[in-house]
């Protein structure tokens, strides 16, 4: 397949002494501004490192750009529509329960609270659809509803990349970087739940890893969101934590205790000297939580016991809004994205023939792998022709997916097995590349005086709002956007891993 290219923003000419200059200068406006993380190789609760981000802004066509921002509100409203359609979610999942633990897990979760009735009806999504480009038109990726990332760092990468233009001598280009402000946008959704829950001292709990690596990222949510509203608490537990600190109240409210333990050394009580000794002072309270946003939850890692579970179901069955609640969570699956690619299946949630259109322009081909003669059919196809396909597991947080002579290892193993019914097979993308330069806390040496770029591609995301329950939508918008990059060669493109890189498009015409 013929690959197309698109132009870099500008072309650069520089001597290896100034891209070192150059370079120094972006990562410490970088740091200094918080686009950065912790190492995974050295971890160190007190450090950050840079996080890997492309030193110019990459070239995307504006019609492609403002077209995947103008759907976002009906792809917010599908997935809402879905995620309070008991049969569709149960029919979709019903062979992907049997052969996939985890997802099995969720839906057991789901099963519970829908036969009691939920406790809270209303539930926060903080959505982010991801597109590539592939044959000049915007293909969908996936549609995350849990753990939607950077749109904290976002913000920053772009004023990043407006400085960068105009260090470079050329601020005339920086009107083609869009406006971007998801953080402010997101949190206000939360904000907007931490309202509608209507008390104004509980808090909005964050639910982190038991080691957060992203960790930037997630503190310019609660930093946003106290400068908005300086009187809403926010609290940080892992699912570990909260097993020992949850429970429901009488009336199913999701309280959260806390202790704070004070150390006093050597401290002076009426002229009495305590020397070599210590005083251990202890406090402990409730906290009534109205929203839990999960910025962890959606991998396996997360669950290493029953007890974990366990408190994911405690959660679920609080007055808590939650972000996503659980039929949420199982709207956003690789299962669900592929059966609404169904001749007809968006039918059933809108019935709007142009605003099925707009969807259905964007949604690439997407195969079920079920024991039938249409799916044995699209398997051999894939064994013949692995480069025209990704096969994906029903996993968030990326590297879960198959590529390339894998995908005909993998179904050798398990054409037979209850197993492939756990996977869903997709067209895959080839999108134009360009140059740009990943700058990461260690580049290799540059090879002579002048700038190598690379071939890159990148992956545009569109972050959505919404809030509702099974008889209306409350709030339902778009909010900002981000752009990942990622060397031509690659298959995966994690941030985290040092592979891809944070980016900003820079729109042409």
């Amino acid at each position: 397949m013929e690959i197309s290219r698109l132009q870099p923003c500008i072309q650069l000419q520089l001597s290896k002494e100034e891209l070192e200059s150059i370079i120094d200068k972006a990562k410490d406006w970088a740091l200094m501004h918080g686009i950065s993380m912790r190492s995974k190789v050295s971890f160190n609760k007190n450090q950050v490192q840079v996080l890997p981000f492309t030193l110019l802004p990459s070239s995307f066509p504006r019609k492609n750009f403002e077209k995947a921002k103008n759907i976002q509100i009906l792809l917010n409203e599908l997935i809402h529509k879905v995620a309070h359609n008991n049969d569709f979610l149960t029919e979709s999942l019903k062979s992907t329960i049997d052969a996939d633990p985890f997802t099995a897990k969720l839906f057991s979760i789901y099963e519970t609270v829908y036969k009691e009735g939920f406790s809270q009806t209303l539930s926060l999504g903080l959505f982010r659809s991801d597109y590539m480009l592939h044959e000049n038109q915007i293909k969908q990726v996936e549609l995350n509803t849990i753990a939607s990332s950077f749109g904290g760092i976002v913000t920053i990468t772009s004023q990043y990349h407006k400085f960068i233009l105009s260090e470079l001598g050329h601020i005339d280009k920086i009107k083609n970087i869009p406006e971007n402000n998801p953080i402010n946008g997101l949190c206000k959704g939360l904000i907007h739940a931490w309202k509608l829950y209507g008390n104004k001292k509980a808090v909005i709990l964050f639910i982190v890893e038991n080691i957060t690596y992203n960790i930037c990222d997630q503190r310019f949510h609660e930093f946003e969101i106290s400068k908005i509203n300086p009187y809403i608490k926010i609290i940080r537990r892992s699912l570990k934590d909260l097993v020992s600190e949850a429970k429901l109240g009488s009336n199913k409210q999701l309280i959260v205790r806390y202790y704070i333990q004070i150390y006093i050394q050597g401290i002076e009580v009426y002229f009495l000297y305590l020397n070599k000794r210590s005083l251990l002072t202890s406090f402990s309270g409730n906290l009534e939580v109205s929203v839990v946003y999960f910025r962890s939850g959606y991998e396996v890692e997360a669950y290493p016991t029953e007890r974990e579970w366990q408190v994911r179901l405690l959660i679920e069955r609080s007055q808590a809004i939650k972000c996503p609640s659980i039929h949420y969570h199982l709207a956003g699956t690789k299962k669900v994205q592929q059966s609404l690619a169904y001749p007809n299946a968006l039918n059933i949630f809108l019935k709007d023939n142009n605003k099925i259109k707009q969807i259905q322009e964007v949604y690439a081909g997407l195969y079920s792998l079920e024991f039938n003669n249409e799916a044995e059919e699209i398997i051999n196809n894939a064994i013949s022709n692995p480069k025209k396909y990704v096969l994906k597991p029903q996993r968030e947080g990326g590297g879960n997916n198959i590529y390339n002579e894998d995908i005909k290892l993998h179904f050798e193993s398990m054409k037979n097995s209850k197993e492939r019914t756990a996977w869903i097979l997709m067209d895959r993308f080839y999108p134009p590349v360009q140059n740009n330069y990943i700058v990461r806390v260690h580049n290799e040496p540059f090879e002579d005086n002048q700038l190598h770029f690379s071939d890159v591609v990148s992956e545009l995301g569109i972050y959505g709002i919404i809030i509702g329950n099974h008889n209306s939508i409350i709030h339902n918008e778009e909010v900002g956007h981000v752009l990942r990059t990622k060397p031509s060669n690659e298959n995966e493109g994690g941030i985290a891993a040092g592979i891809g890189a944070i980016d900003s498009p820079y729109l042409i015409d």
